[in-house]
């Protein structure tokens, strides 16, 4: 009952905040404040806040710009985790766009949606991420390209990294920044996850959503580890499947040794 009782309360929160935000999120989003980029900002502090999700900051983001941040997936929380950090947008496949209520907030979050499939159309995808580079936004690519059981972190793709690449031909300083950033959920109320019981944090692409998401919320406290790890430059000499490559051994890394307590 109590359970219940905490669902129905975020759900309240949650749904009350957005419908009080997306009107102003609108405006600014068509007049370009900079405000547009701080509301979503705000939002998921306060999403943290209530559903108990602890974010613990190990390392700090890159000062420079344009800046790509490169991270493992495993979760719609992973989101809201680092969204609280700072302000940013987010790389997203396509078919996020339509999905019930979450279609809605990545909208208002300013994400740049993608056919991961359609290669034939991955150049004007990383043209448009480029294009939001080097606006001063920082963007997040989630370069597993779908979501882990939080054990391990899968094979980068490396196609959208191009976006990096193409956001030279703005850059004042001749580069692009690419930060790798790990996540790794650690606890829930106060215990170790281990192996077994991570999936709990963890979205993987064949669990239902809606199950997932009620025993999340239900547990009433997660601990998360960000890090963020060297920052790496990319130049007009730099290979994009070789900084790929040290972006994932980055994040592969730090998450090990999140997960193992160092």
């Amino acid at each position: 009952m109590i359970a219940w009782m905490r669902i129905g309360f975020i759900t309240t929160v949650l749904v009350a905040m957005t419908l009080l935000l997306w009107p102003l999120q609108a405006i600014a989003m068509r007049r370009r404040w900079p405000l547009r980029r701080k509301l979503p900002h705000l939002w998921h502090q306060v999403a943290c806040y209530i559903t108990g999700i602890r974010v613990h900051v190990i390392g700090r983001p890159s000062p420079a710009h344009p800046l790509l941040l490169v991270a493992n997936h495993q979760s719609w929380s992973d989101i809201m985790v680092l969204g609280s950090v700072m302000p940013l947008s987010f790389i997203a496949k396509a078919e996020v766009r339509d999905w019930p209520a979450f279609g809605l907030l990545a909208k208002l979050q300013r994400t740049v949606f993608v056919e991961r499939e359609a290669r034939g159309r991955t150049g004007r995808h990383a043209s448009a991420i480029a294009d939001r580079l080097s606006e001063g936004d920082v963007m997040v690519l989630f370069a597993e390209g779908t979501t882990s059981d939080g054990n391990e972190v899968l094979p980068f793709k490396t196609a959208l990294f191009g976006a990096a690449q193409m956001a030279l031909r703005d850059s004042h300083t001749g580069s692009t920044a690419v930060q790798p950033v790990a996540i790794a959920y650690t606890h829930a109320n106060g215990l170790p996850l281990g192996r077994f019981f991570r999936p709990l944090a963890a979205w993987p692409g064949d669990v239902t959503l809606g199950p997932h998401l009620l025993a999340f919320l239900k547990e009433g406290a997660i601990d998360v580890t960000v890090t963020f790890g060297e920052t790496l430059t990319f130049t007009e000499t730099s290979n994009r499947k070789d900084l790929a490559r040290r972006a994932e051994d980055d994040v592969r890394r730090m998450m090990a040794e999140s997960l193992a307590g160092r």
